[in-house]
């Protein structure tokens, strides 16, 4: 027998006084409240109460008894309360993982607006372009380049991923503007180097893609890294429009070949918001998904 209902079986009727009057608040017979007291006093060995036929009292040992146990009640209760409110209320730590170009130029900037709406979110974000085990590294939330194969995480697509090709004005002063893909040959070219990734550029228009081998001085897996070297002037570099964009407002950087569409590999280079499949996402992931997705409404 449940020793949960057992208990709460006793508690009611130390409170109402009676078994009858306990299984009209428990909504059960008199039989099933008495087998249920008489199951507990069995497994405490211990007689709970004094019994006749017109009156009934607790025992020394059913006071204590009775008064330890409703304090755990209680508490349990409490506790069941809190825990679910985690599924009704936005709050908690949330863990996030967001790739460092992306992050630091767009979603970064935007999580005051966020923790403002909502306060009771601890957050904790982890910058890596790598695509790490959410379920075993307990992330809620990542944004990821490229969809989802075999998977049981649920994606969210956030943004197209259109990519350009930028240098600053420095370098085009120095070095000249590049008037056609095939002329990067002839230019210095800071290059992305992870995995899945090589050194081809490759320019759609009009229905003809070509793929342009690229090469230079500097090679990184860092987006920032690659960003903040084509601003100082070193050469060109193909990033995601979204990290490029306030550079480009500024006059920091120069968009090359904008009537192509540029990518570096010919997969999916979409964004999404990845979160682990459940039955049901918890509210505070649930809340910064929903704030990713209009974030990037405004690119």
């Amino acid at each position: 027998m449940d020793e949960m209902l057992t208990n709460r079986a006793f508690l009611q009727v130390v409170e109402s006084g009676s078994f009858s009057a306990a299984s009209l608040e428990l909504n059960v017979s008199v039989a099933t409240v008495a087998r249920q007291v008489n199951s507990l006093e069995a497994r405490l060995g211990v007689h709970l109460l004094h019994r006749t036929t017109r009156t009934m009292s607790l025992t020394e040992a059913g006071k204590l008894y009775c008064e330890r146990i409703r304090a755990l009640l209680q508490q349990f209760d409490s506790v069941k309360r809190e825990v679910a409110s985690y599924q009704k209320d936005v709050k908690g730590l949330l863990r996030v993982h967001l790739r460092h170009s992306v992050g630091n130029q767009v979603i970064v900037p935007a999580l005051p607006e966020f923790l403002k709406q909502n306060p009771n979110i601890k957050l904790e974000v982890t910058l890596t372009d790598l695509r790490e085990d959410l379920v075993t590294q307990e992330v809620d939330v990542a944004v990821w380049l490229g969809s989802l194969e075999d998977s049981s995480l649920i994606a969210r697509r956030l943004s197209p991923g259109r990519r350009l090709v930028c240098c600053s004005p420095a370098y085009v002063q120095t070095h000249g503007m590049p008037e056609h893909p095939q002329d990067l040959s002839k230019h210095n070219c800071i290059v992305y180097r992870a995995k899945s990734y090589d050194s081809s550029w490759r320019f759609a228009k009009d229905g003809k893609v070509e793929a342009v081998s690229v090469s230079g001085n500097l090679e990184s897996e860092s987006s920032a890294v690659l960003m903040t070297s084509a601003v100082a002037g070193l050469g060109l570099v193909m990033l995601q429009e979204s990290m490029v964009r306030g550079a480009i407002t500024a006059g920091q950087l120069v968009s090359v070949f904008p009537d192509y569409h540029v990518s570096s590999t010919d997969a999916d280079t979409a964004l999404f918001a990845v979160y682990p499949g459940s039955k049901q996402t918890s509210p505070k992931a649930r809340a910064f998904i929903d704030f990713l997705v209009r974030l990037f409404k405004e690119y």
